[in-house]
This record gives structure tokens, sequence and C-alpha cells, in this order.
């Protein structure tokens, strides 16, 4: 199902055991754009300290009551590696993170979260012998040692973006200015962006406009400019959206049809991974 990043703006994140805290960001790759981690406001009982929650732990989310629930405890919450999130976050911050948790790094592998489509912590057949579990666990430990190794003195991981950041960036068609960022809408079963609402304020006022993620050329991150591959014109004439309301498969399947460009959902996984590839 599609939302809105701004519904989840406010979102009460309950662990196993009691609240953790209210959603305040949301950090995205520009690889892949997929949202890969919560910024969460733990409030008085961890001192308003900022968390970051993958979406590998949620659960489930109810919408209606702006609470969405993690498979995790406070204890594990305050336990976690402190990360600054007023900085940007490091590769190897990621990888504390991940190590610590016991979750796949979403960055090793052909898929949208690695060695899966979805934000899971793979299977593991418990039927292998204590021998192979065994080289998995020293596998997987001289791994992570390699990856310091990499990892040491690299800056920040410069493909995590933060969703309130980009807000307000300038979108650009092949022929001029159609306006601003005002939100971003994902799917809830791969976490992947599908869409950028774009407010066109002046060129088109009280209008806001869907930009397919497909659709996107490529990002200045110092001009705080999308470019994307849509004529003006193209835009003008085609539907508008009706910010923060529900976008049905219908709305998606007239907004490609005018714009003449495949959907992407009849794809595979593997089709779409493809698609995604930056």
């Amino acid at each position: 199902m599609l939302h809105n990043v701004k519904e989840l703006l406010g979102c009460h994140i309950h662990a196993n055991d009691g609240e953790i805290g209210t959603v305040k960001d949301l950090y995205f790759d520009d690889e892949r754009w997929v949202i890969r981690y919560l910024v969460v406001e733990t409030g008085t009982w961890l001192a308003s300290r900022r968390v970051l929650i993958s979406p590998i732990s949620v659960r489930d989310t109810t919408w209606v009551d702006n609470v969405m629930r993690v498979s995790l405890t406070q204890r594990q919450v305050k336990d976690s590696p402190d990360i600054d999130t007023d900085k940007p976050v490091c590769r190897q911050h990621e990888v504390d993170y991940h190590n610590y948790y016991g979750y796949p790094n979403y960055w090793e592998g052909a898929n949208l979260w690695g060695a899966s489509m979805y934000p899971v912590i793979p299977w593991v057949d418990s039927s292998a012998g204590v021998e192979t579990l065994r080289e998995s666990r020293e596998a997987a430990v001289a791994h992570e040692m390699q990856a310091r190794l990499t990892l040491k003195g690299e800056p920040a991981d410069p493909h995590l973006r933060s969703c309130d950041e980009v807000a307000g960036y300038e979108v650009l068609a092949t022929d001029g200015l159609i306006g601003r960022v005002a939100d971003f809408i994902f799917d809830d079963k791969h976490w992947a962006v599908r869409y950028i609402d774009v407010d066109t304020h002046r060129r088109m006022p009280g209008k806001h406009v869907l930009i397919s993620r497909a659709w996107v050329d490529q990002v200045s991150w110092t001009e705080h400019q999308v470019l994307v591959d849509v004529t003006r014109k193209a835009v003008e004439t085609g539907p508008a959206y009706e910010a923060g309301h529900p976008l049905t498969r219908q709305q998606e399947a007239n907004l490609h049809e005018h714009h003449e460009r495949a959907p992407y959902w009849p794809l595979t996984d593997v089709q779409e991974c493809a698609r995604l590839e930056p």
C-alpha cells in the first residue's frame, strides 16, 4: 500500500514493552530510493535522544491511530549505538548499527534490501549442521573485520538523504521549472519511494502533481535540484494529485498512461531491482 512520508511524521513508535518515541524524519538512499531508517525522538525516558529505527524491525502499523509497532525492546533501543542524527551518517555507523541488531547489510547484494527484496531478516535453515553454522558465524566475523578495515577513515556516506532536507528542492523538467518537492510517496512492502509529490506553486497555483522516481534523471545535492525526464506541458496537462489523500492503482495507471510510461507494478522483483539500479 502507498503512503505519504508526512503520514509518518509524528507517528508513535511502540516497542514490545512501551513507547519509544515519535518519528521526526526518514532517511532514504539515493541509489535505490529506498527508505532505510526512521529518525525517532525518544522523549524524556531517554533524554530526548534521537535514534534510528530500521523498517526491518517494523511489525505492523495502525495508520488511523498513528501508531507503528516494532519488534524491539526499550532496552535494546537504549543500548543501541549512539548515532548523531544532526550529522551525516557514515557507513561505519551503519555497520555498527546493523551488527548490534543482527540485521543484514542492505548495501550488500543485488536486491533492494541486500539479500532480500523486502526489509526482513533472511530465514536460516535450522537443519544446517553445527559445523555449517559455525562456519557461517566465522565468515560473518571475518567479513565485518574486513569491512571495518575498508571503511576506516572513510567520510560520511553520501548516499543517505533526509526526506526533511530534500523537501523544498526545485524540480526541473527538461524545459524548465515545474515546482518544488512537497512530499514523497512510498510503498510499505518494499519501503521504496515510488513518487515525488511536487507543489507546482506559482506555475500552476494550488496544483500538486506526481513524478515517478523512475523519471528522475539526476539530483544535484549541491544546487538542491531534482531533474526529471518530463516536459512542463506534460505536467501541466497531466492529472493533479490531491496532496495527502490515498493514491489508488487507477490513479497510478492514469498518470503513467498520460506520460506514456510503463508502470512499475507488473514487474517481477528481479525486473524491478534491475530498473532501480543507479
